[in-house]
């Protein structure tokens, strides 16, 4: 193996072949491996110095080997170690035919009657790497015209629509599971375990300090009633995370904050409390809120008249509640 592939090829190819099945088997995504995670650079390294000492090794025995022939044997060796490679010789064959021209000792036999000033031409004939590749452009200009010229068949314009359709078609369908692309349009209710135990963990460590933990109201609103200042539902519950309370008073926007999922994930908790009772309950704040498509059993008597009215007031932006 030493006489086909030298070391400087087979070092750097087996590194890699390595450092490939690595990045194959941890999914790193946007981001190498080796950089995302250290132990896997250290591994790196450590096998990149595993394949030198290897190589080092074999180099070493083989020197032992060489010093322990006879003077006839190691003659033989050097003979046969100047030979170039069966990959060498491969190479410069493959060259050669592909040149297609004459050997120096044999271009007298195309020597051309022309001299000019002692210099002679040559009657090579053209190489067969470039006649290939002009038969081979025929070929393919003969298919192209029947292809795109006879047949009318899909050229780059429609391609490319095709490919932005397909591509707007992914995108859509990638924003139904990237939660960090959520925003107040798209937005729903989290019923999943996991999103609601999150979503509490950020309303304790953000917001019992002015709603409490039962969502009874203190500095901020009671979270438990029907009664709204800005419209409640998860939109625009959402939107008032987001972008924060009334002007002057209220609480601050905490899209600075949080990901877009965690103010969802803390929005759908916060419609955990409806219909709770909590300990010391502030006394309500707002409108009684009505989403639209409710059914009429479950509205409340006093919210009928006002039904409207509290859908409009749904789009304003101010504080929960």
């Amino acid at each position: 193996m030493r006489n086909f592939i030298p070391s400087w090829i087979r070092v750097p190819v087996v590194f890699f072949i390595i450092m490939g099945i690595v990045e194959y088997a941890i999914d790193s995504g946007d981001k190498p491996a080796f950089i995302k995670e250290p132990m896997v650079l250290l591994f790196l390294v450590l096998v990149l110095l595993i394949i030198l000492a290897v190589e080092g090794i074999v180099s070493s025995i083989k020197n032992v080997l060489y010093q322990s022939l006879d003077e006839e044997a190691k003659a033989r060796f050097d003979t046969q170690k100047s030979q170039p490679s069966k990959l060498v010789a491969w190479v410069n064959d493959t060259y050669e035919k592909l040149k297609g021209g004459k050997p120096m000792e044999e271009e007298h036999e195309i020597i051309l009657d022309h001299n000019y000033d002692g210099i002679k031409e040559l009657d090579n004939n053209l190489p067969p790497w470039w006649l290939y590749g002009f038969y081979a452009s025929i070929v393919f200009a003969a298919i192209y015209l029947v292809r795109f010229h006879i047949f009318n068949g899909e050229n780059q314009f429609e391609e490319l629509e095709a490919s932005l359709a397909q591509a707007k078609i992914e995108i859509e369908e990638y924003k139904k599971t990237a939660k960090d692309l959520v925003d107040f349009n798209t937005v729903q209710v989290l019923t999943d375990a996991n999103d609601l135990k999150a979503g509490k963990a950020i309303f304790e460590t953000n917001c019992v300090a002015c709603h409490k933990a039962d969502g009874g109201g203190g500095i901020g609103p009671n979270l438990t009633d029907q009664h709204w200042i800005l419209g409640g539902g998860i939109k625009n519950v959402f939107k008032t995370i987001s972008e924060g309370g009334r002007d002057g008073k209220g609480m601050v926007a905490w899209k600075q904050s949080l990901k877009p999922s965690e103010m969802a994930q803390v929005a759908s908790y916060v419609l955990q409390f409806q219909g709770t009772t909590p300990a010391e309950p502030k006394a309500a704040e707002g409108d009684i809120w009505v989403a639209e498509d409710a059914p009429a059993e479950d509205i409340p008597t006093e919210a009928m008249e006002i039904k409207t009215d509290s859908v409009i007031k749904v789009e304003t932006t101010d504080i929960i509640n």
